[in-house]
């Protein structure tokens, strides 16, 4: 399998560069996984679709304001770091923009002092480990001074951080919205919980190794990075009950999809457990818990677009996003959403 099968041509213009002003009045587009046909219709008539006894589950992860601009303390220059992951005793693994001059022992000032970080490892593809110093609790000091790490696709500012989170965030740890949930407004999930679906929570802090391109020519080979999930007892019963009732497991995003997946063993039962992830899911691969998944629309050669084809089929999806473009359907983090049922 070849990741050039994957490649579709995007006119730039197609990409969303802002929210929408209501979440809800999106499009949306209905792909049959069976026969393959498509509906056009707006995220807010998501509810036609949906019966009394399924169960959507989000992703209630919260972004923090990961990007960082500070000054190399020696020097003056302007430094840009973006935090990944949290380890132990106040020190993160960050991506650091320019990496030459982020050397072990150089030391970042942001917000004139309120914050430093020293630099004190090297680590897998030229992240930084930086050990911060600071006083009071770390994420104000982050809320004050970080901005949300939106991907380089987006080059508008975001006026309102809030609208870079869903409306259940709940759990901080991400460098990256599970942009699905993006479309539901509280309204929304009102509705959907008054005609009798039950709604699931699961936590994935999503890491930027999901964006990242596929670099390699043959799709095995690519290795993903490994995201923290946690699934808890109430939560795994209330998906497992759902399957014994004969009820239908919605993913809300591909990072809700990628949770339960990891979660739940070959006799299809989910398990409260938590941990890394590294599941990479392209066409092949058997579904062990979901049976439908709400979704935006990918980049072109990415491991999120081979997880929609490994759902759908390659070709319906393909022929899919066509018709998407042709349509002037908005694609990416703050575009239309689709439903593979």
């Amino acid at each position: 399998m070849r990741t050039a099968d994957f490649y579709y041509d995007l006119p730039q213009e197609l990409i969303a560069q802002d929210p929408l002003e209501d979440r809800s009045s999106s499009r949306l587009m209905h792909l049959d996984k069976e026969t393959g046909e498509l509906e056009h219709t707006d995220f807010k008539h998501i509810l036609n679709y949906l019966k009394p006894g399924d169960c959507l589950v989000v992703n209630d992860t919260k972004v923090i304001p990961a990007r960082l601009y500070g000054h190399k303390k020696e020097t003056g220059a302007v430094i840009e770091i973006l935090l990944l992951k949290r380890r132990e005793n106040d020190i993160w693994e960050c991506l650091v923009k320019p990496g030459k001059k982020a050397r072990p022992g150089a030391v970042i000032d942001f917000g004139e002092g309120l914050l430093t970080g020293e630099i004190i490892d090297v680590v897998d593809e030229g992240n930084r480990l930086i050990q911060f110093h600071y006083e009071g609790i770390f994420e104000e000091i982050l809320d004050q001074l970080g901005e949300m790490p939106l991907p380089p696709y987006i080059t508008h500012k975001l006026q309102d951080k809030n609208r870079y989170q869903t409306v259940y965030a709940k759990h901080e740890g991400s460098a990256a919205a599970p942009t699905a949930g993006l479309h539901f407004t509280p309204e929304l999930l009102e509705q959907v919980k008054e005609m009798g679906v039950n709604i699931a929570h699961v936590t994935l802090h999503v890491g930027l190794g999901t964006f990242r391109p596929v670099k390699v020519d043959d799709v095995e080979k690519h290795h993903m990075h490994s995201e923290f999930y946690i699934v808890e007892e109430d939560q795994a019963k209330l998906i497992n009950d759902t399957k014994k009732n004969g009820g239908r497991v919605i993913a809300v995003g591909t990072t809700s999809c990628r949770t339960l997946e990891s979660a739940t063993g070959e006799d299809g039962i989910v398990k409260a457990t938590s941990g890394w992830t590294e599941i990479f899911i392209y066409p092949g691969y058997r579904f062990k818990c979901i049976d439908a998944l709400i979704t935006n629309f990918h980049l072109p050669e990415s491991t999120l677009l081979m997880l929609v084809s490994a759902l759908a089929g390659k070709e319906k999806i393909m022929h899919a996003y066509e018709v998407a473009v042709q349509e002037r359907y908005r694609f990416f983090s703050f575009g239309d959403a689709m439903m593979i049922l």
